[in-house]
């Protein structure tokens, strides 16, 4: 078994479609990235990918392609647990937390998790989504942005 932490952070970018965890967020403002940004989601990758000892989403989506300019982030996720399982290893379990002062998760939530779990070809009760404030503190305080954590447990499979 194998435990994969991710982090990632966006900043909000005015123009654009606030996208976490697959789900449309209304907001007046979205993240800046070369895909959808999805700071959720890509936490989410980046731990997969880190317990697996395979580098980090960067790597493998580079930003300097343009294939990935407006990449769904769900998508790519999808790549990442396909390349998971065909390196032999299954995720057992994903816990995501995301860092923000506003908008407010929790309508959408329920919604994350499905997307995510959907992607990831696990049972609901498997994959975790969460929000907390930082109380005013950082960037993320300031409402500068959005940063994402995510930690899985992986096992080789069979």
């Amino acid at each position: 078994m194998r435990i994969g932490l991710g982090y990632d952070v966006h900043a909000f970018s005015p123009g654009r479609r606030l996208v976490l965890g697959g789900v449309d967020v209304p907001f007046e403002r979205g993240l800046e990235g070369h895909s959808d940004a999805d700071v959720l989601t890509h936490a989410l990758m980046d731990a997969i990918v880190s317990a697996m000892r395979a580098g980090d989403i960067g790597a493998l989506f580079p930003d300097t392609d343009p294939v990935y300019q407006d990449a769904s982030s769900i998508e790519l996720l999808r790549h990442v647990v396909e390349t998971m399982r065909a390196d032999g290893w299954e995720l057992v379990d994903a816990d995501t937390v995301l860092a923000l002062e506003e908008p407010r998760i929790a309508p959408y939530r329920d919604a994350m998790r499905e997307r995510l779990a959907g992607a990831l070809g696990m049972p609901l009760d498997a994959v975790g989504v969460k929000a907390t404030t930082t109380e005013g503190l950082g960037a993320t305080g300031r409402g500068e942005g959005v940063a994402a954590m995510a930690v899985v447990l992986l096992r080789r499979a069979g």
